[in-house]
């Protein structure tokens, strides 16, 4: 299966505090967002993952993907800024 590689990964704080993961497919983004994702979920989560799966089977693409695991790990909170990881 392809796994539609994202242009460049997103990084999450998912867990603990410095516990750092690097989501760099749509399909680590379903697996991710559908199982370990913290329970502070909303609207763009469930976009994010129904975003991510419409990628899997062929429409949309990775970009959007991409975007909508940004905005859901704004919404979450778990967003790693680049500065962070320096």
């Amino acid at each position: 299966m392809d796994t539609k590689v994202f242009e460049a990964p997103v990084v999450v704080e998912l867990g603990h505090v410095g516990k750092f993961r690097s989501i760099a497919s749509a399909q680590e983004a379903a697996e991710c967002l559908m199982t370990v994702w913290p329970l502070n979920r909303g609207p763009r989560h469930h976009l994010a993952v129904e975003t991510c799966l419409e990628v899997l089977e062929g429409s949309g693409s990775t970009v959007d993907a991409r975007h909508a695991l940004v905005e859901a790990a704004r919404e979450s909170d778990v967003l790693v800024s680049d500065d962070r990881l320096h």
